[in-house]
C-alpha cells in the first residue's frame, strides 16, 4: 500500500457520497422536515442496527439528545442498541431476531419515527423491528446500501447508498445522520440565538 491507495479510498468515499446526495437531496429534505415535525410534536426517534450500524444508531441518538452544534434543549431519541440487559434478556428469552421488535413494542408509539440501519438491508432483526413499528403506526425510515435488500421496500422512507462496499455505505450513513441533525437544529433552534 502507498499514498495512492489512501487517496483512492478517500476519493471513492467522496464519489459515493456525491452520487447519493444527487439522488436523494429532495428526499433528505422531506425526511428532515418529518423529523422536525416529530420533535415539535413531542414524539421520539428510535434508531437501531447491528455492528457498525448499531454504533451509528447510538451516535445519531446522542447527537439529538446531547447536541450537534447548538446549545439547545435535548431532543427525544433512543438507540435500541445500547441497553445490554434488554438486548441479552430478549436474545436469550425470545431469540436474537426479536431484540429490536420487542423494544419497539415497548417504547414505540404512533407519531414516533424509527430509523432502521442495515448495510445489506436483510438483517432479520432489523426487518422485524420495522414490521413491529408499522403495526404500531410508527413512521419507518431505512438506511441501507447496495440493492437495498428487503429493507428498502419495507420502509416508508428508504435511503440506499449506491455501493456494495460496507465501509462506503457506513460512511454515507454517518454523513446522512449528521446532515439530518444539523437540519433539525437549524429549523428548530436557529431563531432562538
Amino acid at each position: 500500500m502507498d499514498t495512492d491507495f489512501i487517496i483512492r479510498q478517500f476519493q471513492d468515499s467522496a464519489t459515493v457520497k456525491e452520487k447519493f446526495v444527487h439522488a436523494y437531496a429532495e428526499h433528505i429534505l422531506a425526511v428532515g422536515q418529518l423529523l422536525v415535525h416529530t420533535f415539535q410534536a413531542g414524539r421520539k426517534v428510535l434508531l437501531f442496527g447491528n455492528g457498525g450500524s448499531a454504533t451509528d444508531a447510538s451516535h445519531i441518538a446522542a447527537e439529538f439528545v446531547g447536541r450537534y452544534h447548538r446549545e439547545r434543549p435535548p431532543l427525544s431519541a433512543l438507540a435500541l442498541t445500547t441497553d445490554v440487559a434488554a438486548l441479552t434478556c430478549i436474545a436469550n428469552d425470545f431469540g436474537y431476531s426479536e431484540i429490536f421488535s420487542r423494544q419497539i413494542s415497548a417504547h414505540g408509539q404512533q407519531g414516533d419515527v424509527v430509523i432502521a440501519i442495515s448495510t445489506s438491508g436483510n438483517s432479520q432483526n432489523v426487518l422485524y423491528g420495522v414490521q413491529e413499528a408499522k403495526k404500531k403506526g410508527v413512521v419507518t425510515i431505512g438506511w441501507t446500501g447496495g440493492t437495498g435488500g428487503k429493507l428498502a421496500s419495507l420502509v416508508d422512507h428508504s435511503f440506499v447508498v449506491p455501493s456494495p462496499i460496507t465501509a462506503r455505505i457506513q460512511e454515507c450513513h454517518m454523513t446522512l445522520g449528521h446532515v439530518l441533525c444539523e437540519f433539525v437544529e437549524e429549523r428548530l433552534f436557529a431563531k432562538a440565538t
